[in-house]
Order: structure tokens, then C-alpha cells, then sequence
């Protein structure tokens, strides 16, 4: 009896010992390449907050290699990011009863371009969009408007790596 039951333990050693399964914290399935790039994003909105475009291609730059074990490159990369953002809103959500706005929202598109040279079938092109709402009284400028960019930002390039990487 005592050779069954070893018999039975080796058997069962062997089967779940030659499965793996790959995981990561991140949610990023293994990644085919080595390498990304991420063009810089061009200000084409019709409403121009200086210095957004700069900002939001670090915070994309910042994003894929805290979370991927990617290396940047200026050009030739596997993985190529590159768009621009097409609209900078900022629209009146709520009003008073003196019909002055309650709150107002700020919305930013941008269209991502994202191209795998190792796998095709991943290439797309999108827009990603979010928004930030705040007080009509209020004008988004200095922290207000820091608060909203970030905020959009870090929802708009977590949007992008889910959509590119992890496919969620």
C-alpha cells in the first residue's frame, strides 16, 4: 500500500511539477521585443495649453518603463507610440440657478498610433480620451490645472499600456 501511495505522489509530482504558469504584478503579457520608442507627441488641439505635449509624452515614457522591463530608445524600437492630441476642452457641466456654470470639465483626446514590428496583429490606432472635473468659479490654471493634467494623464497612458500590453 505504501508503494501505491508513493507511486501516486511521484505521478502527481512530475504532472504539476512541469506546469508554469507566468505572471507579473503589472498584468503585461510576455512581451515580444526588447525595445520602445515613443515619438513625440505633437499639440494639435484648436484650444493650446503650452507644454502639454512634452508632458504627456514623459508621463507615456514613465509609465512603459515602470511597468515593463522595456528599454527606451530614440529610434528603431520594436514597439513605436506615436500620435498627437487632438482636443484640449474645457465645457461648462452644471449651472446655478443665476446660470453661471457649478462645474466645468476639462477633456483631452489623443490619438495613439501603437506598432509592433514583431507582431502585426497588435498594431491599432485609437483615441484615448479622459476628463477632470472641477469648480466653475474656479479657472484651471497653476494647481488646479496640474491636478487635472496629471490626473488625465496617468488615466490616459494606463488606458495605452492596458490597450498595447496587457491586453485588457
Amino acid at each position: 500500500m505504501k508503494k501505491i501511495y508513493t507511486f501516486i505522489a511521484l505521478i502527481s509530482l512530475l504532472t504539476f511539477g512541469a506546469c508554469t504558469v507566468k505572471y507579473n504584478f503589472t498584468g503585461a503579457r510576455p512581451i515580444e521585443g526588447k525595445t520602445f520608442q515613443v515619438n513625440f507627441f505633437q499639440n494639435n488641439a484648436d484650444l493650446v495649453e503650452p507644454g502639454i505635449d512634452r508632458q504627456f509624452t514623459l508621463t507615456l515614457q514613465d509609465l512603459i518603463q515602470n511597468q515593463t522591463n522595456l528599454n527606451l530608445v530614440p529610434n528603431g524600437g520594436d514597439l513605436v507610440y506615436e500620435g498627437e492630441i487632438v482636443d484640449y476642452r474645457i465645457t461648462p457641466m452644471q449651472a446655478t440657478a443665476n446660470q453661471e456654470a457649478a462645474q466645468n470639465r476639462l477633456t483631452i483626446r489623443v490619438n495613439v498610433r501603437f506598432t509592433n514590428k514583431k507582431n502585426e496583429n497588435d498594431d491599432f490606432e485609437r483615441v484615448f480620451e479622459f476628463y477632470y472635473d472641477f469648480e466653475g468659479t474656479a479657472l484651471p490654471v497653476g494647481g488646479i490645472l496640474n491636478d487635472a493634467i496629471r490626473t488625465i494623464f496617468e488615466r490616459i497612458t494606463q488606458d495605452i499600456f492596458n490597450e498595447s500590453l496587457a491586453k485588457w
